[in-house]
């Protein structure tokens, strides 16, 4: 991330950590806080390489140095970051008493020390209160900045003693931008952050290699459907069920056919091919609009929604899709 793209994104925040940088009026503690996957984690970076680059370049860090390529791997000495650790659901007090070791020591290879606290909502009450010491009394020198994705889990006395910048959540488009930029395929981008309306999950969707397949299968699925002389159901049982074998992973599918049918309906109504999430499948998709009118569109979409319900009521899955194909067909 640079400068330019958080801007973007987060307007406030960039503007005033940018003032306060070019003032050389750092808090010595801010909480970033905000919605999982609206970049908290990668602003600390950004705040992080900024301070220690070699080579910026008009405020930017310029990302290549070595201790722009420490920072961003998590090797810089002076640059410190905590999360639960592997397998933990919390952030424990040995942790931030490592934190407090490492506050009592002059940096490494300059004056100063950043320590980054990722999921600070995750701190045991032993650890808030540990650092509350380093809060209440910094070190010269010394940035904290913590992230947090519910702020209201935090001790008050933490969030009291911090700068409090908040993340808004990004729009589909910026996610999808996001996913492109790091050479995502355009297609799974756009209907994984469509799918999740947050950049971390829809990167974790499509580094996934089930997602990929999984649009794969529904489209197929479509093309079965929409053909009268191929049986659906052999499909179904022989290859889109045992591929879908989750809950999580049925909705997920079921999902992404309702953006088909979501598409279909965009059409129907004059939208722009700018608002079609399958943007590589419009020529297919206005062959459907030609064969059903908007009203069994509509019925389609609702029968969708019913079965996604019957899902998180937890009936079998392979019973829900039977009954859904089955009921499709019907409309049409």
């Amino acid at each position: 991330m640079d400068w330019k793209t958080l801007t973007k994104q987060q307007q406030i925040v960039s503007r005033v950590l940018q003032h306060a940088l070019q003032r050389r009026e750092l808090a010595h503690a801010y909480l970033l806080e905000g919605p999982r996957g609206t970049g908290k984690r990668q602003a600390a970076l950004l705040l992080a390489q900024t301070i220690f680059c070699e080579t910026p370049k008009n405020g930017e860090p310029c990302q290549q140095c070595r201790n722009c390529r420490r920072i961003a791997s998590g090797n810089h000495p002076d640059v410190i970051r905590v999360s639960p650790d592997e397998g933990a659901a919390a952030i424990k007090k040995e942790q931030i008493a490592y934190l407090m070791k490492e506050f009592a020591l002059h940096g490494v290879e300059s004056s100063r020390k950043i320590f980054i606290i990722e999921g600070a909502e995750k701190m045991t009450i032993q650890a808030e209160n540990s650092l509350l010491k380093f809060i209440e009394e910094p070190h010269t020198g010394t940035l904290a900045l913590l992230t947090a994705d519910h702020i209201h889990q935090l001790l008050d006395t933490i969030i009291s003693r911090c700068q409090v910048l908040t993340f808004k959540p990004l729009s589909d488009r910026a996610v999808e931008k996001g996913l492109e930029e790091v050479d995502q395929p355009h297609q799974l981008s756009r209907l994984a952050a469509e799918l999740t309306h947050n950049a971390e999950e829809a990167a974790d969707l499509c580094t996934d290699p089930w997602f990929a397949g999984a649009r794969s299968q529904v489209l197929q699925l479509v093309q079965s459907m929409n053909n009268s002389s191929e049986p659906v159901l052999p499909f179904i049982y022989e290859k889109f069920s045992p591929n879908f074998d989750s809950i999580q992973r049925m909705t997920i599918g079921l999902d992404l056919l309702l953006f088909w049918y979501r598409d279909a309906l965009s059409l129907q109504l004059g939208r722009s091919d700018a608002a079609v999430i399958y943007d590589d499948q419009v020529e297919v998709l206005k062959n459907l609009v030609i064969r059903m009118s908007p009203d069994q569109v509509l019925q389609s979409m609702a029968l969708i929604l019913e079965a996604r319900k019957q899902l998180d009521a937890h009936v079998n899955g392979l019973s829900v899709l039977e009954r859904l194909v089955i009921r499709l067909g019907g409309i049409r």
